[in-house]
């Protein structure tokens, strides 16, 4: 019989409880033991669920308190000396959450996880790291599984290979993957045993870093790491997991591993799959093959007979071990289409969250074994999908404006340094001028605020001027603080793509969707289901608003139109990169607008660019053109004199500087409290010519650095870059921060900018 199993599920409780435990736990709210126990109910909770959907092997382990990433690093007591002695036992909780958010000294890196919004926290890897086994995750999974009564279980782990690759050298020359491999596989071999002498059936390795391009000496990396943990696994069973593309020339290697089940990606990596495997030619007989067909990162319905079919084709190369899954864990989709109780009655039959796709999983499975209980939903997935293809033919307007656009809608009207000269005259800013990113905290009240007037509880009247009060609060205080160029704080929006997403055609909008970005933070991607329209500006009236309110100059605030898409559900029934230009010209009238209305500073974000490359880099210049031409096409109307900011989150952005460079803003700002002098090398080494600000707070933690800390992290800055391009600001923006530590560090800030002034450093 066919196997329907699944990757991962999502983490975070029906109703975001695990968010909740957490602050509070943060807060000082709740002992630990709390915080353990509402997450013990969750992880059992959908351990229930998986069994009760059918699914005949179910993850454990997929489970997280913060980061999964960060697990495994603690599971081989990879802790940095600053946290304390790496020696000791276990990781403690209060350890596990300052290496993630920071204490009295910085949190780790964090990133993004592959092409996805998800952020994860970054090893650290030195030379002559020693190891041992120091979290009990693993066991305490394996635990939860018999406690939700579920016989077949496969206990989740980060891939050795994966987890070495997708940490950060600390030491000159060392080279992870190959000088540490054997301290970690230690520690993996000890986990395993104990899994095995513990009675799991399964042990899921998931290595999705080899879909990426690897190196003949890499993929020889992994042969011996899962040759050297076979000898370990006694009765369990072992399988390796990858996801988020194809393996290409790695599945010989993954082929011949002495593992019981290999795991491919036959969504987003369908075709470089299925030539690997004419390649391959025989499938081993010793392996069952996991074939990720339901898309686990979007949320449409899948199209069933078009799967089976592939599922057919795949068990005649395989054979009959095949088991069904998602492409990748359902931790990057809601929890339940069912919890939503406004959806648009048209669109909602398209929709799948990752109950619904544990549903579709277990269709195709009973499907392919010839199950008659399959056939009515196979016809009711097939009235969907035609409905929803009518649904599509009514944007084909906008093909003939696309068309239309041309080279000359794709460049600013003057040269960098012109515009430099004219905005300096028309913004006369001292040398190292601060500003903030975006966003100032959202309050309590400023929540409450925006649900009353959200169920109708407060009229429209009220509403604003409870909002325009705290808009002038913000604005008084940075003029107090000393910033020189303001924000209006932005305390109408909820997030900076839901914001937008609500004021244009095309987007639709969940209750419950919710997703995890990172930790506590949780986000609800909007579903970008028609063709994009702007039908009237999104932003000018608070903008007007908030430079009413001072003489500095107050930014305007757009979301980029990368950003937009990469952080939305987006249709699948078209290209991305057409999705993507229609948001970018809606995006174009609003900068247009934001000018005629007085605007001096317009910053549209785009922390997504680098978040949307894809994994292999014969695919990279074709995404680039697009993506780069999307903000160029969002900006390029923008007269000389207005300076046009950009924001970029965590990121390589040594792969993608040359498409910095191509968006031709005026000034960069880029998160790097985390990351130092050696990611400004990057832009130093490229010639980078506008204005950067490299971020200085990191505001993804609740401490606040000390003015000493800022000045040296901007005198690192000016020893790499021109002084005269440098700016000040934060890592990001303050919406998830209190006020008195986000007052605290900009002030900080501020004297941070004024010594570096006073010093004439980088003069």
């Amino acid at each position: 019989m066919t196997a329907a199993t699944n990757l991962g599920y999502p983490r975070i409780g029906s109703r975001r409880q695990l968010k909740r435990a957490l602050e509070e736990h943060w807060a000082g709210d709740s002992a630990a033991a709390s915080l353990l126990g509402a997450a013990r109910r969750i992880e059992e909770g959908a351990l229930r669920e998986q069994r009760a959907a059918g699914l005949d092997i179910v993850p454990a382990g997929d489970f997280s308190l913060y980061d999964h990433v960060l697990d495994a690093a603690c599971l081989v007591g990879a802790v940095p000396d600053r946290f304390g002695d790496p020696g000791r036992g276990s990781v403690d909780l209060t350890t596990y959450f300052a290496m993630a958010r920071g204490s009295t000294v910085p949190a780790m890196e964090m990133t993004k996880w592959f092409d996805t919004n998800y952020h994860y926290i970054v090893p650290e890897w030195t030379a002559g790291q020693r190891f041992r086994p120091a979290w009990d995750r693993p066991f305490e999974a394996l635990a939860a599984a018999r406690a939700a009564g579920v016989p077949s279980a496969r206990v989740v782990l980060l891939g050795p290979v994966s987890l070495l690759l997708l940490g950060k050298a600390k030491s000159d020359g060392l080279e992870p993957l190959r000088d540490l491999l054997p301290g970690v596989l230690e520690v993996y071999r000890d986990v395993l045993r104990r899994l095995a002498a513990g009675g799991a059936d399964w042990v899921q390795f998931d290595e999705p870093c080899l879909v990426a391009d690897r190196a003949a000496w890499e993929l020889e990396a992994a042969r011996r790491a899962y040759a050297d943990l076979a000898r370990e696994r006694g009765a369990a069973r072992l399988a390796v997991v990858t996801y988020f593309g194809h393996v290409g020339a790695a599945l010989p290697t993954l082929a011949a591993l002495p593992v019981d089940a290999l795991g491919l990606d036959f969504v987003h990596g369908a075709e470089g799959n299925l030539a690997a495997l004419e390649r391959l030619g025989t499938w081993p007989a010793d392996k069952a093959l996991i074939a990720g067909v339901v898309n686990g990162r979007n949320v449409w319905i899948s199209p069933l007979r078009e799967r089976l079919a592939l599922l057919r084709r795949l068990r005649e190369a395989a054979g009959p071990g095949l088991q069904v899954g998602p492409s990748c864990s359902l931790l990057h989709v809601p929890l339940d289409v069912a919890a939503e109780e406004h959806l648009d009655a048209e669109v909602r039959p398209w929709l799948a969250f990752a109950r619904q796709k544990l549903e579709e999983v277990r269709v195709l499975a009973r499907a392919l074994d010839g199950g008659a209980d399959a056939g009515g939903a196979l016809a009711a997935n097939d009235e969907a999908l035609a409905r929803r293809e009518a649904a599509r033919l009514r944007g084909a307007g906008m093909a003939a404006r696309l068309a239309a656009v041309g080279a000359a809608e794709l460049d600013r009207p003057a040269p960098y340094a012109t515009r430099r000269a004219v905005q300096a005259r028309r913004l006369p800013l001292p040398r190292w001028p601060t500003t903030t990113i975006g966003s100032f905290p959202q309050t309590a009240e400023v929540r409450r605020l925006r649900s009353r007037w959200r169920r109708g509880e407060l009229g429209h009247a009220p509403y604003r001027s409870a909002l325009e009060a705290e808009t002038r609060r913000a604005i008084a205080l940075q003029e107090e603080i000393g910033l020189d160029v303001l924000v209006h704080g932005e305390f109408e929006r909820t997030d900076m793509v839901e914001y937008f997403g609500e004021r244009l055609e095309g987007f639709l909008f969940t209750e419950h969707g919710w997703v995890q970005s990172y930790g506590s933070r949780c986000v609800k991607p909007p579903v970008l289901h028609g063709t994009v329209r702007r039908q009237a500006p999104m932003t000018v009236e608070w903008a007007r608003f908030a430079q009413s309110c001072t003489d500095r100059p107050v930014k305007g605030m757009l979301t980029g139109p990368v950003t937009i898409l990469q952080w939305s559900f987006v249709r699948d029934d078209q290209p991305r990169s057409r999705t993507c230009w229609e948001i970018a010209l809606a995006i174009r009238e609003e900068v247009a607008d934001l000018e005629r209305a007085g605007i001096a500073v317009v910053q549209v974000d785009e922390p997504a660019l680098r978040e949307g490359l894809p994994l292999r880099r014969a695919d990279w210049p074709a995404y680039l053109e697009w993506a780069t031409g999307a903000f160029r096409l969002a900006t390029g109307g923008a007269r000389p004199e207005t300076q046009i900011h950009t924001h970029m989150c965590y990121g390589e952005f040594g792969d993608i500087i040359d498409a910095i460079a191509a968006l031709d803003a005026d000034v960069l700002s880029i998160e790097n409290a985390r990351s130092g002098a050696e990611l400004l090398a990057v832009f130093r080494d490229h010639g980078y010519a506008a204005g950067i600000g490299p971020g200085v707070y990191d505001i993804h933690s609740p401490r606040v650095p000390p003015v000493e800390e800022m000045a040296a992290l901007l005198e690192a800055a000016a020893a790499v870059l021109p002084a005269d391009r440098l700016w000040v600001n934060p890592d990001c923006g303050l919406k998830t921060r209190a006020w008195p530590e986000a007052v605290a560090a900009l002030r900080n800030m501020v004297e941070a900018a004024r010594r570096m002034r006073a010093a004439g450093t980088g003069a």
